[in-house]
């Protein structure tokens, strides 16, 4: 496999974890870039749900990654092969990065369905097993520039044994080593970089090892997998983050999956990721809710590091007693109204130090209706 196109370049790191920078040189050309911290273009087979073509490019500062996920593409694997010239093209997309997944991080995957040789991803039509051999087929037929290596990421739950923890760290390494040698001999995977995945559940010494032997291997990138919202708290979730990190190398960017509310994407940055998914509005549109943030950050570092006067938490209103269901055929609309002023002085001081580029990071949570 050639060397590793894609370049981070870091300006500033805050308090060693923090990181501010660009991604560079993405993309087969090397013609795209993406600030980070950033988001990826959450799409449904190559469409952002909910809005047109048209409508979504009249939207500005769009993500310069789009991703797709093999649990939505894997079902039509033998259209793409006759097709011949790879999902980007299917689907038009133009001027975009591709980066391919293995779940869509908008649907939750029922569990229990590993092996040693095998996982399982689920489309509209059930469940599709992948071996390393069928993922890397589907991997040259999508063509991405850029796609998470085959894993083992059933142990979010929590309560799960550490016997299984361990289990899923040593199948997504031998995952990864297989679908690095399939990938060193392809032809149609020549320019295509390889995100290698971070398991361990929340076990912090499994997290450990994950991070250290997965940073052994020739990859771009990390995948940070497990650390779901709902899995754990936020607290844990930041030990663990600081703790992986510290293997990583620090000129690879860090993705971390299923992880989208503002609060949650904040910490994580604080605590050293760089990319996440962009499914959190798709997740409240589905649920009929609007989206309303009072998000005035404060470029000055004194009014940032002031303590928040009573601060009271989330307040999330789902079912506003405003939007009712006045009559049989009306459509029940939600509001979930995020006003609390102790995620405006998190917000505020966290931008005061590295500075979010809010507008890339957030577009998704402030173009939701």
């Amino acid at each position: 496999m050639a060397g590793c196109r894609m370049k981070l370049e870091l300006s500033r790191v805050v308090q060693g974890r923090g990181r501010l920078g660009v991604l560079k040189d993405l993309g087969k050309t090397g013609q795209h870039s993406l600030e980070v911290p950033g988001c990826l273009l959450h799409t449904h087979l190559g469409t952002v749900p909910h809005l047109t073509r048209d409508t979504l490019h009249t939207l500005s500062n769009l993500p310069s990654v789009t991703q797709v996920t093999l649990s939505n593409i894997a079902e039509h694997q033998d259209v793409l092969e006759e097709f011949r010239d790879g999902f980007r093209r299917f689907a038009g997309l133009h001027n975009t990065v591709l980066y391919c997944s293995l779940h869509d991080p908008a649907t939750p995957c029922p569990t229990g369905y590993t092996t040693n040789k095998t996982v399982s991803v689920w489309g509209s039509g059930g469940r599709i097993e992948l071996t390393v051999a069928k993922f890397m087929a589907l991997q040259k037929t999508v063509q991405p520039d850029w796609y998470q290596s085959m894993a083992d990421g059933e142990t979010w739950q929590s309560g799960t044994s550490r016997k299984r923890v361990r289990k899923s760290v040593d199948r997504t390494l031998a995952h990864l080593d297989e679908c690095l040698l399939v990938h060193q001999n392809s032809q149609e995977l020549d320019g295509v970089e390889v995100f290698g995945v971070v398991e361990g559940g929340d076990i912090l010494e499994e997290r450990v090892r994950s991070g250290r032997e997965t940073a052994k291997r020739p990859v771009a990138g990390f995948c940070l997998d497990g650390l779901q919202t709902g899995s754990m708290h936020q607290a844990l979730r930041t030990q663990l983050i600081t703790a992986v990190t510290k293997e990583l190398p620090e000129d690879k960017p860090r993705l971390l999956h299923g992880v989208g509310r503002p609060d949650e994407v904040l910490a994580c940055v604080e605590a050293g990721v760089d990319l996440f998914e962009s499914f959190f509005p798709f997740q409240a549109t589905e649920r009929g809710c609007a989206l309303c943030f009072a998000f005035d950050v404060s470029s000055d570092p004194e009014l940032a590091g002031r303590a928040p006067p009573a601060a009271e938490g989330w307040k999330a209103v789902l079912r506003s007693m405003r939007h009712e269901r006045e009559e049989k055929n009306t459509t029940l609309e939600s509001h979930i109204h995020f006003e609390c002023t102790t995620v405006r002085f998190h917000a505020e001081s966290c931008c005061s130090r590295v500075p979010l580029r809010c507008s890339a990071l957030l577009f998704c949570f402030s173009e939701v209706s």
